[in-house]
């Protein structure tokens, strides 16, 4: 329960160059948005969809420090989506709401970054689960074009029978049980939870989804499934970066002057994804 633990303890993320929060309309409901904009022109678009095992999280007291550290340390928009939970709101309203924010976004591009920037999904944990998906989603919907995509130390299949789900050194902030409790409040139905709409790793095809940075914490009872999931990314032909934070656990990327592991791993993502920005630019869009 991570989420809980940390909440509210990282304090003000830095000053941006704008923030603007959108209620966006979904099925059975509303949910918001929260778009912050970089001080300079913007390069690129992320839309970051956050962790909380489906059920707890959101984009403020958890990861609205991480969109701005994000929107600084890369010069892009980033757009914070805080889909609705579990228990009262089961799949797929997660996965459908964070569709939604990501259709939002691709129509309004023009008016969040200038026009040819990349589009990069990002997330971690149930929000790498989440952004995952929504690339298969794009790919098999027609739908928005995503050019790069950020898993961190993602959730990307039901089984929890790994060794890394296993081994007493990674029962740290989450562990077996409290993962096991997630998936009861986001998914009841065990036999469903094996659609790829829910474990990205079972997907029939990955071939044709964007270039990814998979990043993985040593100490993680998801470290394996992460790591899974980049090998059969790249057995399907998607270009992949495999990265591990050595010596870290499952949530660090959010804990913000809480772990020095955070620093650390926001600087990898951001170096990252300015290396692949830069490339982008001088090489055009994957879509060509």
């Amino acid at each position: 329960m991570s989420d809980m633990i940390a909440a509210g303890l990282s304090g003000a993320g830095p000053e941006v160059g704008s923030v603007q929060n959108v209620k966006l309309d979904a099925k059975g409901g509303t949910f918001r948005t929260r778009v912050l904009k970089p001080k300079d022109t913007p390069q690129a678009i992320i839309v970051y969809f956050h962790g909380g095992g489906w059920v707890l999280g959101d984009i403020d007291l958890q990861y609205d420090h991480v969109g701005r550290h994000l929107a600084n340390e890369t010069r892009s928009t980033v757009v914070l989506v805080n889909y609705r939970k579990a228990p009262e709101h089961p799949f797929p309203t997660a996965i459908e709401d964070s569709y939604t924010a990501l259709c939002w976004v691709a129509d309004h591009a023009a008016q969040l970054a200038p026009d040819g920037v990349p589009l990069v999904v990002a997330g971690d944990s149930a929000g790498g689960n989440i952004a995952a998906v929504m690339t298969q989603w794009a790919r098999d919907k027609a739908g928005p074009w995503i050019d790069h995509q950020v898993l961190i130390y993602p959730v990307t299949d039901c089984a929890m029978d790994t060794e890394s789900y296993r081994a007493p050194e990674n029962q740290l902030l989450l562990d077996r049980d409290s993962m096991s409790w997630f998936w009861g409040h986001y998914l009841p139905d065990e036999t469903a939870r094996t659609s790829p709409d829910a474990s990205p790793l079972r997907a029939a095809s990955l071939a044709g989804l964007p270039p990814a940075l998979v990043y993985v914490a040593e100490y993680d009872p998801l470290h394996d499934e992460g790591v899974a999931y980049a090998h059969a990314l790249r057995a399907s032909g998607v270009p992949v970066t495999l990265s591990e934070a050595e010596g870290q656990m499952h949530a660090f990327f959010q804990m913000a002057n809480l772990l020095p592991g955070y620093d650390e791993g926001m600087r990898l993502v951001a170096d990252h994804l300015n290396a692949f920005i830069s490339s982008f630019g001088s090489k055009g869009p994957r879509r060509a």
